[in-house]
């Protein structure tokens, strides 16, 4: 089946049939998915089941907490009480046994270590000695006692069963509720503890005790929050209800006497916090599996991509190995060689059989370079090579010997951990060879542009030598006329023929340098200071109709390496050049030269400006080629000499106008040297003086 497709025009490659899935892959990948939603509907059946149990489980356990919750509020309330009771015998045997003044101290309670109950205010209400045989309307104990006897009739009616109780069968015995007159209750109930001498009834000790405060009391704060508390007698509420009863449950409060129970109640509906909260991380769970799904799903399509690409890669990277001519070595830390390809095989002659998991030394090293490469070997496999590589002699397995450039890059693995090195081998022996070749070639191509040179030079020696040789014959004329004339003086003789001197010396060094020159010989470099240098050439004028040359410098020294009668050919040629331009211009004739060694970049700059006309713009690009003049009978030889004596000392030359005087501006640029280290003072003057 042929494709349609056209091929993509971007970095991802297709390779239709290695991108080619198996029929049987595809059903796997279908398998696999049924799977995954058969565990998802089970696991989803798991959640609901799980969500239905702890349900019912937070129902029996709401149950079980009240059961507990009646039980311990029952006890804590028996508990109290029989306190209270026990307060009150203490009491009552206190009034029987002591004097009346200890009896009301008693009474009031400054003697008695009471409960919980009978220490909270507002709980006991009014309390008192109630002796055997005296009836209520000879009572003198508490005030209260009375009010309730006779507010309603039922009230007479339960203090009266209450005495009787405690009589009859000699144990506490409560009465109440209290009623008002109207038959409204309230929560006032009566307590008599009887007390007994010697098997003889003596008396109860009464106490009217508030249910409302002794259960606020009783009931602890945490309690409370949670739960309203009410009083209730026989389906009669005591006191109103402050929430819902719909979950409420009763605790009997067993009192001998009335039937008083406290109906508990939660305050506000209380959720089932735990099966939400596990239902809720079950559809987390759920969304999660079916993302998951959708993800796994995903995955599954990406991976088949990418193993049909990379299977594509691999095909392609086999490829480009067998059709590449580098060679290709990889090989860990330790120098055991772990992969070579086929172009590195056919360099050095050796199958990769015979390569793969050697050491040092290697069989395509030559013999007599063995310490050399195993140095070499050493030092790649710590630190690799540089950014040009190295170069190295192998030997092929024929014998012959081969100069290969290698580079080295770190083989790593997918996490960044180095396992070695992979070397790219390239055969240079073509280039080497061809590197000879050329160096043979540039000797000869130098030796003829030497001689070129040196026909240059020579074609300009008439014109460089010019001027001093014409000197010397004006010179030697007018002294010759003046001497057959008689006319001149010993004392004039001497400076004309030191000047002749000096022009013949300057001719002579000259043409020794052109003659150093055709000899191959290279310049002769020293340490000069240009400032000096210009100030000794411009001492002595070249120029015959009087135009000034101003030297503009900082009075500083300015350090280069340079040949100093080339530097004075340079400047002589530079100056003289001006000279001759500055007279042609419309301003009053005007040479500077300007030196500074300030520049940033290590170099010097000499520049040399006049008032003349000027170089034109269409000129300046010829201006320093050999033969152009723009001077009428100009040879066009001493600006191209200029340009090859900057050259040589590693500089350039450039010309432009000048901003000032408006002519041409031929600036040099040479590079700076360090100064010279100081020479002492005192040592230099006693050299100079000729002192021991």
């Amino acid at each position: 089946m042929t494709r349609t497709e056209p091929l993509p025009t971007d970095q991802t490659r297709d390779f239709a049939l290695l991108q080619q899935m198996p029929p049987g892959h595809v059903s796997r990948s279908r398998r696999t998915l049924l799977w995954l939603l058969g565990l998802l509907l089970l696991l989803l059946g798991a959640v609901v089941t799980l969500v239905l149990y702890l349900n019912n489980f937070e129902a029996e356990e709401e149950t079980r907490r009240r059961a507990a919750d009646a039980q311990w509020l029952e006890q804590s309330v028996q508990f109290h009480f029989r306190r209270l009771e026990d307060d009150l015998l203490v009491l009552a045997r206190q009034a029987v046994l002591g004097s009346a003044t200890a009896q009301q101290k008693k009474a009031n309670g400054v003697e008695v270590n009471g409960g919980l109950l009978w220490r909270e205010p507002g709980v006991v209400l009014s309390h008192g000695w109630l002796a055997a045989g005296v009836t209520h309307d000879a009572w003198v104990g508490p005030e209260r006692w009375q009010l309730d006897w006779a507010a309603h009739p039922a009230n007479a009616q339960a203090l009266a069963t209450m005495q009787d109780t405690t009589r009859g069968l000699r144990r506490s015995a409560y009465a109440g509720l209290m009623q008002h007159s109207d038959g409204s209750l309230t929560d006032v109930v009566w307590l008599a503890v009887p007390f007994f001498d010697r098997g003889q009834f003596v008396g109860n000790y009464l106490a009217a005790l508030s249910l409302d405060r002794a259960v606020q009391s009783l009931v602890p704060v945490w309690f409370s929050q949670s739960h309203s508390v009410r009083l209730v007698t026989d389906d009669i509420e005591a006191t109103p209800a402050q929430a819902s009863a719909a979950h409420s449950y009763r605790a009997s409060m067993n009192f001998p006497g009335p039937e008083l129970f406290l109906e508990v109640a939660p305050i506000g509906e209380q959720p089932t916090t735990v099966p939400r909260i596990f239902f809720l991380v079950a559809l987390l769970f759920l969304g999660g599996m079916l993302v998951s799904l959708v993800a796994l799903r995903r995955d599954f399509v990406k991976r088949q991509q990418v193993q049909a690409r990379l299977q594509a890669e691999v095909a392609l990277r086999t490829a480009m190995e067998n059709s590449v001519t580098i060679g290709l070595r990889a090989w860990d830390q330790h120098g055991k060689i772990l992969y070579v390809n086929q172009a590195f095989c056919s360099m050095v002659g050796y199958p990769a059989s015979d390569l793969v998991g050697k050491f040092a030394p290697l069989p395509y090293w030559p013999a007599d370079q063995a310490n050399e490469l195993q140095l070499v070997h050493r030092d790649i496999i710590v630190q690799g090579t540089r950014g040009d590589g190295v170069e190295l002699q192998f030997q092929h397995r024929n014998g012959q010997l081969l100069d290969v450039l290698i580079h080295e890059a770190p083989l790593t693995t997918a996490s960044g951990e180095q396992l070695g090195w992979m070397s790219s081998v390239l055969d240079i022996s073509e280039r080497k060879r061809a590197q000879r070749m050329a160096a043979l070639q540039q000797d000869k191509l130098e030796a003829s542009g030497r001689l070129v040179a040196v026909g240059e030079v020579a074609s300009t020696l008439a014109h460089e030598l010019n001027q001093p040789l014409g000197a010397l014959s004006s010179f030697a004329t007018g002294l010759l006329n003046r001497l057959r004339g008689g006319n001149i003086a010993l004392n004039e003789l001497e400076p004309v023929v030191a000047r002749m001197a000096r022009l013949a010396e300057r001719a002579g060094g000259i043409i020794q340098r052109v003659n150093a020159f055709a000899r191959r010989r290279e310049i002769s470099r020293q340490r000069l200071d240009v400032v000096a240098v210009l100030r000794r050439v411009l001492a002595n004028p070249v120029d015959t109709q009087g135009c000034p040359v101003s030297l503009v410098d900082k009075n500083k020294p300015i350090w280069i390496d340079a040949d100093e009668l080339l530097l004075e050919h340079l400047i002589n040629n530079l100056v003289g050049n001006a000279l001759d331009w500055a007279h042609r211009g419309a301003a009053l004739a005007q040479v500077r030269v300007e030196v500074n060694g300030d520049q940033p970049l290590g170099l010097a700059s000499l520049a040399v400006a006049d008032s003349g006309p000027g170089v034109l713009a269409q000129d300046q690009s010829n201006i320093f080629n050999a033969f152009f003049s723009t001077k009428e009978g100009g040879m066009g030889m001493g600006l191209a000499i200029c340009r090859s004596i900057v050259e040589a000392h590693h500089g350039r030359i450039e010309v432009g106008r000048d901003p000032e005087l408006g002519g041409a501006r031929f600036v040099v640029w040479l590079p700076l040297a360090d100064a010279p280290p100081c020479v002492p003072i005192l040592p230099a003057l006693l050299e100079v003086q000729g002192a021991p």
